[in-house]
C-alpha cells in the first residue's frame, strides 16, 4: 500500500473517530455503507456522517488488521460508540453497542473511494434489539410489527379504545414509540385497565386498549398521555392521527384440550370458565 493511500486511510478513520463531517467528506471521493443507498460525497457524505455523530456519540475506531496493496487498502475494525439518537427504527438506548466491520478502499483518477461493510443485524443485538423480517408492501398489503402489554386481568372487556399515529420516518416512529411506552406504564396501575396491544403497519402505529367499562377510559388521560398529545397539537409530532372508543357486542372464546383436542367454549360458561368432558378446565386469559 503506497504511502500516500495510507495516509488517507488514516486521515478518514481519524475524521470518524474526531466526529467531523467535513473532515470525513473531504478526505475521500465517496463513501457508501449499508445505510446509504448509493455512493455519497461531498455535502451528502457530510450530512450522512453527521446523522451518524448524532446516532452514536463517542465513536471510536480500533483497526484490528490491514491487507497492504499498491491501489487498495483493506481494513478490518470493531467500531465502539453510544447509541443517542433513533436508528432503524430503534429508540436510543443510552447504552453502548460493539460491531465488527471492514472498509474497502480503493483507487482511479477520481480520488479515492471507501466501501464500508457492517452487520445491521449485529448492531440491533448489541443494543437489546431482535430483528423481524416482513414481505414489502405489494399493492393491496401492507405488514409491520406488533407487541402486547398484558397485565394479568382476565374480566371481559366493556370498552375498547383504537387510536393510530402516522409518522414521517424512523426517528419520528422511535419518538412515538417511547411515548407510548410511557402513556401504558401510566396505566398499568389502573384497576379498570385490561391490557393494551400495538402494531406497526407502514408509516401508521396503531395502540389497542382494553378497559371494564367506559368510565376507566378516563384513566387514559394521565400526564404522559397529555404530554403525548401536546406533542401532536404543539410540536408538529406525526402527520395525522385517530382516536376512537369501541364497545364489543360479543366476545367468544375456546379453547383446545390438550389431551383428548377437543374444543371447549368458555364464554357460555358462567363464570367464564370451561370444562372439557375429560375434566380438563382451561385457565381464564386476558383479552389483551
Amino acid at each position: 500500500m503506497n504511502v500516500e493511500l495510507t495516509e488517507i486511510v488514516q486521515r478518514h478513520l481519524t475524521a470518524w473517530q474526531d466526529g467531523d463531517p467535513a473532515a470525513v467528506a473531504d478526505s475521500v471521493a465517496t463513501f457508501s455503507d449499508p445505510d446509504t443507498e448509493e455512493p455519497l460525497g461531498g455535502a451528502a457524505l457530510a450530512a450522512h456522517a453527521e446523522r451518524v455523530f448524532a446516532q452514536f456519540a463517542g465513536l471510536k475506531i480500533e483497526v484490528e488488521q490491514q491487507v497492504p496493496s499498491p491501489t487498495v487498502a483493506l481494513v478490518s475494525w470493531r467500531l465502539t460508540a453510544d447509541h443517542r439518537s433513533a436508528y432503524l427504527g430503534m429508540p436510543a438506548t443510552g447504552g453502548t453497542v460493539s460491531v465488527r466491520g471492514t472498509d474497502v478502499f480503493t483507487v482511479d483518477e477520481t480520488g479515492v473511494h471507501v466501501v464500508r461493510t457492517f452487520d445491521r443485524l449485529a448492531v440491533a443485538a448489541a443494543l437489546g434489539f431482535e430483528a423481524r423480517f416482513t414481505p414489502q408492501a405489494d399493492g393491496d398489503r401492507q405488514f409491520g410489527v406488533s407487541s402486547r402489554t398484558p397485565v394479568g386481568r382476565t374480566a371481559r372487556p366493556g370498552v375498547l379504545a383504537l387510536t393510530w399515529l402516522d409518522v414521517r420516518d424512523d426517528a419520528e416512529a422511535a419518538d412515538v414509540d417511547l411515548l407510548s411506552v410511557e402513556v401504558v406504564k401510566s396505566l398499568r396501575a389502573s384497576k379498570g385497565f385490561l391490557g393494551a396491544a400495538t402494531f406497526d403497519i407502514g408509516n401508521r402505529k396503531f395502540t389497542m386498549t382494553a378497559y371494564d367499562r367506559e368510565e376507566s377510559v378516563r384513566a387514559v388521560h394521565a400526564r404522559p398521555h397529555q404530554r403525548a398529545m401536546r406533542r401532536f397539537f404543539k410540536s408538529g409530532l406525526c402527520t395525522r392521527a385517530l382516536t376512537s372508543i369501541w364497545v364489543p357486542t360479543a366476545i367468544r372464546e375456546y379453547a383446545r384440550c390438550p389431551e383428548c383436542d377437543t374444543v371447549v367454549t368458555m364464554h357460555q360458561a358462567e363464570d367464564g370458565i370451561g370444562v372439557c368432558d375429560c375434566g380438563w378446565s382451561p385457565e381464564p386469559e386476558p383479552l389483551l
